[in-house]
């Protein structure tokens, strides 16, 4: 970043008078810290890296004090940054504050590839951290083994069950998944049932899978009790709550079986639970119309299903699925898998944590892997007059939030058509209707580098004419805003 942009955040973090996902604050007036380890690492992993300011102390009301020597100071933190695995390469700004001397040094996003970044000494393990608020967490064994899982495509799916054989599966099952089998997938027709099993991923070694026993199993759990989906309903707004009568849970269920199975079962809980109002058009028809759209409603779940975690480190988690009042929640444990982030949901394929799960579905229930789901959800709420679906992936845990007030059709319409299906370039196009500077559409969007968002989207929008600068002779300028020049 430049000295000017340096200062603007400076000026930022004193108003705000606090630290942020995206930024670490370091007094460094008496010397370099010493153990920085545990933010290079959590910022190195975290999307879009972040920023370690040195000179402002945090603990005396976020007091000016500037750095003891910038230039030892860069030296001892590239010296902290070379003991991390992978390397770390600080990029540093100096500026002049209030007479002080002020350095930054700011930590690129590291390749997934290469996550998670950690220290060295400490082993990949204890040396490894993730970014939480303004704190620097250590990873848990299941975050870091996330990483090594999408590295080495490690499949969970197919973890053999030492304790099932193919008795365990379900006969009639058996026979319908070899019939749909052998017609969707002529390659396999003429196979032998034990080979399409091996082939699928049914079976390994003659042994049942994960997978195999999820979709074809009698009972799967029997072998894994908690890879079920738990059901509740509250009568208020917040987990706990309970109604006059002192009940917590309007209606509380376990639903088990195989994916299918549960698929079902959980739809049936979703219907006898939820509000239909009843709407009469104007040729006097009537018509039923469900709190929330079914066809969301199915994806949403069927989604947590297929793409839930089944390693070991997750099979004593069951998917919830929580009504409110006010909305409906679906958690499956497992975050988002790969390179997909929170902002690319719907809008490119993603990396597929099951895929053999996955191809079984789709002949077995006839779903698409074609990742159309979220899309499929978030249109569905559109047309239902019914705020876009919220998600959230945080600490190995992914969650869907579909909201039930009509009330907001209108905010939801132009919602809907701002983010333009979550597209960040449209959301920033709508965003600088009135000219932005960097700073405000990186706070905007919740990326704490302004440099990243340069680099990432405004540059290119900028090229392609989608957006322009208020100062376009001077493109360095520290009062450069960008518009949308057909507004």
């Amino acid at each position: 970043m430049l000295p000017e942009e340096l200062n603007a955040l400076i000026e930022k973090v004193i108003t705000n008078k606090c630290e942020l996902q995206y930024i670490e604050l370091k007094k460094a007036g008496q010397g370099t810290p010493e153990k920085l380890y545990d933010t290079l690492s959590s910022f190195s992993n975290q999307y879009g890296g972040g920023t370690i300011i040195f000179g402002i102390d945090e603990k005396s009301g976020y007091q000016v004090t500037g750095v003891y020597d910038v230039q030892d100071l860069q030296t001892k933190v590239t010296q902290q940054a070379l003991q991390m695995e992978p390397v770390v390469r600080p990029i540093f700004t100096v500026s002049e504050y209030m007479d002080k001397k002020i350095v930054s040094a700011e930590i690129a996003e590291i390749d997934i590839n290469d996550k998670p970044c950690f220290y060295k000494a400490a082993g990949r393990l204890r040396g490894s951290y993730i970014r939480v608020g303004e704190s620097d967490e250590p990873m848990t064994e299941y975050e870091v083994y996330c990483f090594e899982a999408y590295k080495k495509k490690i499949r969970d799916e197919l973890r053999m069950v030492d304790r099932s054989s193919q008795a365990d599966f379900s006969t009639e099952t058996l026979e319908e998944y070899f019939l749909k089998t052998r017609k969707v997938k002529t390659n396999l027709a003429k196979l032998t049932s034990e080979r399409i099993l091996s082939l699928q991923g049914m079976i390994i070694d003659g042994k049942p899978t994960v997978a195999g026993l999820m979709v074809l199993g009698f009972y799967p759990q029997a072998f894994f009790p908690q890879m079920s989906i738990t059901a509740m309903v509250v009568d208020g707004t917040a987990f706990g709550e309970s109604n006059s009568s002192g009940e917590r849970f309007i209606d509380n269920k376990r639903i088990e079986g195989t994916i299918p199975q549960m698929l079902e079962e959980a739809m049936a809980f979703v219907r006898r639970n939820i509000r239909t109002a009843t709407v009469i058009d104007d040729n006097g028809r009537r018509n039923d119309k469900p709190e929330y759209p079914l066809k969301a409603v199915r994806e949403v779940i069927l989604n947590a299903l297929v793409h839930r975690d089944y390693s070991i480190h997750t099979e004593d988690s069951p998917i919830r699925i929580i009504l409110y009042k006010d909305r409906m929640e679906v958690e499956n444990p497992g975050g988002l898998y790969g390179r997909l982030t929170i902002n690319d949901l719907g809008k490119m394929p993603a990396d597929t944590r099951n895929p053999f799960l996955a191809a079984s579905l789709e002949v077995m229930i006839n779903t698409e892997n074609r990742f159309s789901g979220i899309p499929t959800v978030i249109q569905e709420m559109k047309n239902a007059g019914l705020m876009p679906p919220v998600f959230e992936s945080r600490r190995g845990n992914f969650k869907v939030i579909l909201y039930n007030d009509r009330h907001t059709a209108a905010k939801a319409a132009d919602l809907y058509s701002d983010e333009e299906e979550n597209l960040t370039e449209a959301r920033i196009k709508a965003f600088c209707s009135t000219p932005k500077s960097r700073d405000e559409i990186a706070e905007y969007l919740n990326i704490g580098s302004a440099y990243y968002v340069m680099k990432r989207y405004l540059r290119h929008m900028l090229e392609s004419g989608i957006l322009a600068m208020t100062i376009p002779e001077k493109p360095k300028s520290k009062f450069q805003k960008y518009y949308d020049p057909n507004k």
